[in-house]
């Protein structure tokens, strides 16, 4: 077992074991809505507005935009209007239907914008976002090795990620004494 080294306010250095999964290098793991940090994951109910329109949760915004200027767009509109972030979610991964062509090349920008409206509307998680300090966040998927971390924990873990960046932006418009506020309707 891998030996870690913390280092405290006072200045004792402690070594302990990693395989404590609460000292396991600061990180803090989600997944879950209904577990701790759960307001994290794309399935909580935290409402969003884009591009003029409400959605339910930042699913529910990701899932249909696979299908904007597609032949299938009429599914969009049944993506934003399902009852649940799970119906959201099987609609927008029905193979049947196909994702736009260039979706691996924006997808990743439609993430950030859906998770940073999140954080930027609703104070209550945007204010467990910033308490999180500097603490790596990992989406703890066990099936998603791109927005997640994957069953063996070597996955790309894009959504963490997108959520530090966020954090970082929300800590500096802090440190500036600015307000957290969205971009007029007309620039979203």
């Amino acid at each position: 077992m891998s030996k870690a080294v913390v280092y405290t306010e006072s200045g004792w250095i402690w070594v302990v074991d990693r395989g404590f999964p609460h000292l396991d290098d600061m990180t803090i793991y989600f997944y879950k809505v209904d577990r701790e940090y759960g307001c994290f994951s794309n399935f909580s109910p935290h409402s969003i507005e884009l591009e003029g329109r409400v959605w339910r949760t930042v699913e529910h915004y990701y899932q249909a935009h696979k299908y904007v200027g597609t032949k299938d767009e009429s599914v969009v509109e049944e993506i934003r209007t399902a009852e649940t972030a799970e119906e959201a979610a099987r609609l927008g991964r029905d193979r049947s239907r196909r994702c736009r062509c260039d979706w691996d090349e924006v997808k990743t920008t439609v993430m950030y914008e859906a998770v940073r409206t999140k954080f930027l509307t609703h104070e209550d998680v945007r204010q467990i976002l910033l308490e999180t300090g500097d603490e790596r966040l990992v989406e703890d998927s066990p099936v998603d090795y791109f927005w997640g971390c994957g069953a063996d924990r070597t996955g790309e873990n894009h959504l963490g990620k997108i959520l530090m960046s966020v954090r970082e932006e929300l800590r500096q418009q802090r440190d500036r004494g600015e307000r957290p506020s969205l971009p007029s309707k007309q620039q979203r």
